[in-house]
Parts: structure tokens; sequence; C-alpha cells
């Protein structure tokens, strides 16, 4: 299995009902989702892009510049990145527990994780859409398989990585 570079994130909500994401790398993300469920955000290194949910799973980042990425959601506010990022939400425990279990999520359960595709077709990409949008007016539950942040940041969700 090819080696991941490991970032934990906090997410903090805020007033206006937008999330700013600290990771343990130093960068900041101010995030805020669509009523599609795409969350569009921006960081303090001028990058700037959109999260889009597809399927149950899979995230599409796409960046400002047009460079797109794929992510997994792997349980456990884990997101594995076509490029080789494991994100971590570390707000899903808080304080010492989330600190030892993004460890543990760094280290034992990696063997668990599937790598996302690399590349994904305009087709694939809207039959995934197709099916998310299926199962959710299946799921009448609050905040979905996406975090909801419905004031609920701390929750499994990790609102794509």
């Amino acid at each position: 299995m090819p080696e991941h570079r490991q970032i934990a994130y906090t997410d903090e909500l805020l007033a206006d009902g937008s999330v700013h994401r600290r990771y343990t790398d130093g960068r900041q993300e101010w995030r805020t989702r669509d009523q599609q469920g795409v969350v569009s955000w921006r960081d303090d290194g001028g990058f700037s892009g959109t999260d889009e949910p597809l399927g149950t799973k899979l995230v599409k980042r796409t960046y400002g510049n047009g460079t797109v990425v794929y992510g997994r959601e792997a349980g456990f506010g884990r997101t594995l990145w076509s490029d080789g990022r494991l994100t971590v939400n570390r707000s899903s425990f808080g304080g010492r527990l989330g600190g030892i279990l993004a460890a543990v999520a760094g280290g034992a359960l990696l063997t668990g994780l599937v790598m996302p595709p690399s590349s994904l077709t305009a087709m694939e990409e809207e039959e995934l859409r197709r099916q998310a949008t299926a199962q959710s007016s299946d799921y009448s539950g609050s905040g979905g398989e996406y975090g909801g942040w419905d004031g609920d940041v701390g929750d499994d969700g990790d609102d794509f990585g």
C-alpha cells in the first residue's frame, strides 16, 4: 500500500453558518455549503475551489485553476485523496481523544482504506450524482452522508476532508 501524507484538521462552526477549518500543517480554510451540498472553500494561501459529493463516499475537489482530485470518505472522519493525502477530522471527537483517534486512524486503520479513482469521465460523474440524488430521496434523516453542518460540526461526517 502506498504511503499517505496524513493531515489532521479541526472545524469551527461560525455564526454565519460557514465553517473555519484549521489544518495541523498550518493552513486555514473557510467553507460554505450551498443547497445542493456543494462546498465552496478558500484558504489563507490564496487557493479556492469546490468540494462536490459524488455518490455516497466519493468527493470531487475542483481547484480554482481547474485541477481536480477525488477523495474517498472512509469513516471515522477520514478522507483519502487521489493525490496521496489522508485528512483526518479531529473535531469529531475533540481534545485528547481526538488526537489519539487521529493517530490510530492514520496508523492501524490505514490498511482498510481504498484509494479513490484518479480520474472519472463526465458520464461516470453524472451517474454517481444521479445515484446520490436517488439515494438521498430515499433517506429522510438530517445531515446525510456528508456531515451536515446543521450546528453539528463534530459529528462523524467530515465535510469532504
